[in-house]
């Protein structure tokens, strides 16, 4: 399971590989990871974008929204209505969901902040209709579940059959080839699957997490 200490959140994430094919079949994941998923979901629009480029390889992808991004992060705050600021726009503040309980969330939503301001909101909103449960519960799914994550990151419920079932779909017929490995989701590869996800991308555990082999004959010289 993850730690829960914001500063070092991390999330544990075992993967099954086809060791001759170099590829991530699908990964075990619990709530942690999952949650992370879901609450993509539940992050502004501006937000996300203040994570994304951050990193040179969303510029192409991300080049329109982007401009439109710098574009009120330059724009004097004289321009906008009275009750507008560049950072309201770009942060909006978000009401007390299952969001603001997940831990490698909380880091990305502190990043994406300006200085000395907060836009998780301790309460819900109280322009939102909604009846405050005390004993609120943390993230989206339920803990006791275990998710099967495809490359793609289709998450699904994990059964022994289930997993079954897919490698009979995905042809293998050799389980030699097949190796368990975990792997450790922190801040920084949290933020290369937010960029993989915005891609378009349909092997992003295996971009994020297995090297590329090297072209052995490519290297070889002629005796």
């Amino acid at each position: 399971m993850a730690t829960t200490t914001i500063a070092n959140s991390k999330i544990s994430l075992k993967l099954l590989i086809d060791t001759n094919s170099n590829k991530v079949l699908f990964a075990e994941a619990k709530k942690d990871f999952v949650d992370l998923l879901f609450g993509l979901f539940a992050l502004p629009l501006g937000t996300i974008l203040a994570l994304l480029t951050k990193h040179d390889d969303t510029a192409t992808t991300f080049r329109s929204l982007s401009r439109v991004y710098q574009s009120v992060q330059n724009l004097d705050n004289d321009y906008l209505q009275p009750n507008q600021t560049n950072d309201t726009l770009l942060t909006p503040k978000i009401g007390a969901s299952n969001t603001a309980q997940t831990p490698l969330l909380k880091q990305f939503l502190a990043m994406a902040d300006p200085p000395n301001q907060t836009n998780v909101d301790d309460g819900y909103s109280r322009h939102r209709n909604v009846n405050v449960n005390v004993n609120m519960v943390h993230g989206f799914v339920k803990g006791v579940v275990t998710s099967m994550v495809m490359g793609d990151l289709m998450v699904k419920p994990m059964s022994s059959i289930s997993s079954i079932a897919l490698l009979n779909n995905l042809k293998v017929k050799d389980i030699t080839n097949l190796q368990e490995k975990t792997v450790t989701v922190d801040m920084d590869e949290g933020l290369k699957l937010f960029m993989k996800a915005f891609s378009k991308s349909t092997t992003v555990l295996t971009d994020m997490f297995l090297p590329i082999k090297p072209n052995v004959n490519k290297d070889q010289g002629s005796c």
